[in-house]
């Protein structure tokens, strides 16, 4: 079957862009955040293609006044994966690695949007993501993170939020490749063993650049993924460190972060300290992980639409659901000579499962 895609000169198998070319979890996804640099409010979007399964999906949420507004829709993707519109969710690449639009259209629920991200930095290519339990690969894909500005307006039941590029932050990431998606495969891995994962994640922004750091770790600690990189504004060239390493102090009843300490060992100076002051919470079922309803590539018909609400105020941070976050952080960055700046950013956490330097033992026991 032949589709637009086949017009640009991006195929990576011998068949047409239709097609894949790998098993049934393969995706390809775009995901953005945003936030006012005083933390007044926060928004992120997300658009996934998933090919084998012939579903398309997205989400734009909205975190305004300890309330967040979640906006979800699916599609049969019909097998044309260059109309990237789900229900009223557009994601438009004006420039390629530069500058992308999002657009949210008129709906029933009174959230829309019409924003456009430009690139402050270059966009970085991070190391590949291999993960594997035992003879099962669980994850092997590719992903770009780029920090920039936001422009446009964003609309909540008649009321209008502007956007400037002086006053709004935030990051993009595109990933694609294998991991879990659709309905979770029946047959579980032999042996049976207790699921874990640690992930975090911090792309941060400074007025002369950004930091970007992950990590993900077995129960262990030992990293299995990290990265980390300071990124200078415009084209200029990134700069990889030779090693870094992150310490969380967690809050009483859960585990998500209540401070953390970033650092990075540039290896030719000495480390640079970034410490990061969490304010408050973005709920990424918004966007469909961890989502019971609306999860990545679930089949929802041949078009659907969903919304719903969460109130931060009475929200339980203990259930599944609300596990994965995205913490709005203030960060201190101190270099080697003590020289400081300040910036803001993410702290993404997803910890699951025993983690031996947290202290977690079981599933979902909680910090002290």
């Amino acid at each position: 079957m032949l589709t637009r895609g086949d017009d640009y000169p991006i195929h990576q198998t011998p068949e047409p862009i239709a097609y894949a070319g790998t098993d049934r979890n393969f995706y390809d996804r775009y995901f953005f955040n945003g936030y006012a640099r005083d933390g007044h409010l926060f928004f992120a979007a997300a658009l996934g293609v998933y090919p084998q399964l012939n579903v398309m999906d997205a989400s734009f949420c909205f975190l305004f006044d300890d309330r967040q507004y979640n906006l979800h829709a699916s599609r049969v993707l019909g097998m044309e994966r260059m109309d990237t519109r789900v229900g009223p969710v557009a994601v438009e690449v004006v420039e390629p690695l530069r500058r992308l639009r999002v657009v949210v259209d008129e709906n029933d629920y009174g959230l829309r949007a019409d924003i456009r991200f430009q690139g402050r930095t270059r966009a970085v290519e991070e190391p590949p993501f291999l993960y594997r339990i035992g003879p099962r690969t669980i994850m092997n894909y590719t992903r770009l993170t780029q920090n920039g500005t936001w422009s446009g307006w964003i609309e909540l039941a008649g009321r209008r939020f502007d956007l400037n590029d002086e006053g709004f932050w935030g990051t993009r990431d595109r990933s694609w490749g294998i991991r879990p998606v659709g309905v979770s495969d029946p047959q579980p891995v032999v042996p049976p063993a207790l699921p874990q994962f640690y992930w975090l994640w911090a792309p941060l922004n400074f007025e002369d650049g950004a930091s970007l750091y992950d990590v993900n770790t077995d129960a262990a600690g030992r990293p299995w993924h990290r990265s980390a990189v300071w990124a200078p504004l415009g084209d200029g060239a990134t700069e990889e460190m030779a090693s870094s390493e992150s310490r969380l102090a967690f809050k009483s009843g859960t585990r998500h972060a209540r401070s953390a300490e970033l650092i990075f060992h540039p290896g030719n100076r000495p480390a640079t300290r970034i410490r990061l002051d969490p304010s408050f919470n973005f709920y990424m079922t918004g966007l469909g992980y961890l989502n019971p309803e609306w999860g990545h590539g679930y089949f929802k018909g041949e078009q659907a639409v969903g919304f719903d609400v969460l109130d931060l105020k009475t929200l339980d941070e203990s259930d599944l659901r609300h596990l994965h976050v995205q913490a709005f952080c203030e960060a201190l960055m101190t270099d080697g000579e003590g020289r400081e700046k300040r910036g803001v950013g993410v702290l993404e956490q997803m910890i699951i499962g025993p983690h031996e330097p947290s202290g977690f033992k079981d599933l979902f026991d909680p910090a002290d």
